[in-house]
């Protein structure tokens, strides 16, 4: 197994023994509203996303073997408590719910980071994940399977200090 804490808490980038570059980068809700504005999303949904903590995810496979990303293996907390990850099928159901437009729906489910995905030696994906907001430094208990069956070595990166960007409305 190889478990490692990044650096700053930011980013695997800086640890050449890992096969995985995780980077982490925090987005303000007007960020994310601009963003989601500027592709015509519905007032009522931009407003309902400035409410929670975006974090834009890039990974990257810098090993020899498939790197499995699955996020219901990955363990985010603030406060000593587990801090909630709104998954796809919480945003579909309360899209349905807003009556929110099909494409709009389509657009923003291409804007998150996969619930699962079969990294490729080389392969470079990302996204966002959406946390219910906290202002307390969050943490991130990331694994990852490797090999083409999932039985290769386990990954393990911790990171701390993490925060929502800016405040909500």
């Amino acid at each position: 197994m190889v478990t490692l804490a990044a650096p700053h808490g930011q980013s695997m980038a800086a640890a050449p023994a890992v096969p995985v570059e995780v980077e982490l980068v925090p987005r303000s809700p007007e960020q994310m509203s601009a963003f989601y504005e500027a592709r015509g999303f519905p007032p009522a949904m931009v407003a309902r996303l400035a409410r929670e903590c975006f974090i834009t995810v890039r990974i990257r496979n810098t090993g020899r073997e498939v790197v499995w990303l699955d996020l219901a293996q990955w363990r985010f907390s603030a406060d000593d408590r587990p801090l909630r990850r709104y998954r796809r099928d919480y945003w579909k159901k309360k899209w349905e719910e807003m009556n929110i437009p099909l494409a709009s729906q389509s657009t923003f489910r291409w804007t998150l980071l996969p619930e699962t995905l079969d990294y490729q030696p080389g392969e470079v994906e990302g996204g966002n994940v959406i946390l219910e907001r906290t202002s307390a430094p969050i943490s991130l208990e990331a694994n990852f399977d490797t090999g083409p069956d999932r039985k290769g070595t386990p990954i393990r990166l911790h990171f701390d200090q993490l925060r929502c960007a800016g405040e909500a409305p």
